[in-house]
């Protein structure tokens, strides 16, 4: 039978989970001395299979922020009826090695391949290519009500990433400080950053002028407030709500 639920946290843990001691399921938490088991890193069929394998214990788990709106789905399928199911499929594969013997091989045909077919000509290129300048991007990561950077032990591991450049940069803790070099458009109006903690996540654009840039540096603060960043994980004893009637 199958059974339909979504999962809530009441009372979200306010414990560091990256202070906590790694184990094979997750971390110990030395505050409540219990196992956090991370499923915010599995698929939902596999948390749909540890709910159905430990739905009568207690346990503090780690999730998405996301997973707290979604639907989960597990099947029920009882003592019996997997034996029934177990009786049949052998019955099948008895049956099919049977047929299996009885069949002669049949013949087969290969097709050979199509040949490539190659062109040859000169090669046309279009000239209005946009182009592409490098800069680097230097700046404070500021919070916009106090205009001092972020608290460190709130929004650990802080780093910024912009739109052009492969480099997530860890912001400094103490000042805010990032430098960012990326290669971007001339004609570019505004830039896609995103801005990372451990627990927390937010992209937005910043407005961009190439006639800021001199000497291939651009100076640019990035100033947010505080509730424009997501929470993206949380921790806490798990309750699970079965929806009725599915």
């Amino acid at each position: 039978m199958k059974k339909k639920f979504t999962l809530e946290i009441a009372n979200p843990c306010s414990e560091n989970f990256n202070k906590m001691i790694p184990n094979a399921n997750g971390s110990f938490c030395n505050s409540c001395a219990k196992n956090v088991i991370d499923l915010s890193r599995k698929t939902n069929s596999e948390v749909a299979k540890f709910i159905a394998e430990t739905k009568d214990k207690n346990i503090c788990t780690r999730l998405k922020v996301t997973q707290l709106t979604e639907e989960f789905e597990h099947n029920e399928i009882s003592r019996i009826n997997n034996l029934k199911y177990a009786a049949v499929a052998a019955s099948l594969l008895l049956a099919s090695n049977v047929v299996g013997q009885e069949k002669t091989p049949v013949k087969t045909e290969t097709n050979s391949p199509k040949p490539n077919v190659y062109k040859m000509g000169k090669v046309v290129y279009n000239k209005n290519v946009e182009q592409e300048v490098s800069v680097t991007i230097k700046g404070k990561l500021l919070e916009a009500r106090t205009k001092k950077p972020f608290n460190s032990k709130v929004y650990t591991n802080l780093a910024i990433a912009i739109s052009g450049s492969n480099n997530i940069i860890k912001v400094n803790s103490k000042t805010g400080d990032f430098s960012i070099p990326l290669r971007v458009l001339k004609s570019s109006k505004n830039l896609e950053i995103t801005i990372t903690a451990d627990d927390y996540y937010l992209a937005k654009a910043i407005p961009f002028d190439i006639k800021s840039v001199k000497n291939n540096i651009l100076i640019q603060n990035v100033i947010i407030a505080e509730d424009e960043l997501s929470k993206i994980m949380i921790a806490g004893g798990l309750g699970i709500n079965y929806i009725d009637g599915k």
